[in-house]
């Protein structure tokens, strides 16, 4: 479904988030916030910018790897509401945004986007959660 040969990360989601895993069609990433639980999925097919730039098969896929990341976030955050978009202002590459919210999450109820800079990780805080969410989104993995 995908040409991983010939994709490339855009660079500012490489600088802003780190790898999980590769889904089959996606690289499922964390983004590099400790404020929020926020998990990014970004296809791995070249050029594509919007959701109908992927074609129908493509498409489900991406939907069906949502809604995986979207449930395993809920069930392992126990947030009031998920926010899921796929904005592509800033980085053009088709990217979607699965993030948990919480009435005390420090952007609420507002958009978490551009609220505020990101508050980087540190080091274990990253690896845990890189390792939390790799074991929590292990069915997403190609087999």
């Amino acid at each position: 479904m995908s040409d991983d040969d010939s994709f490339v990360l855009d660079p500012r989601l490489a600088a802003d988030s780190h790898f999980i895993a590769d889904g089959p069609l996606s690289q499922l990433r964390l983004v590099d916030d400790g404020r929020y639980d926020w998990l990014a999925l970004v296809p791995r097919v070249p050029g594509a910018v919007e959701w109908f730039d992927l074609d129908a098969g493509q498409q489900q896929r991406l939907f069906e790897e949502v809604r995986a990341v979207a449930a395993a976030l809920r069930a392992g955050t126990r947030c009031e509401k998920l926010n899921i978009g796929a904005l592509g202002n800033i980085v053009r590459q088709l990217h979607v945004h699965v993030v948990a919210r919480n009435p005390v999450d420090p952007a609420w109820p507002g958009p978490v986007w551009g609220a505020s800079a990101l508050r980087r990780m540190s080091d274990a805080e990253r690896d845990a959660a890189v390792g939390r969410w790799r074991g929590a989104l292990a069915s997403l993995s190609p087999a």
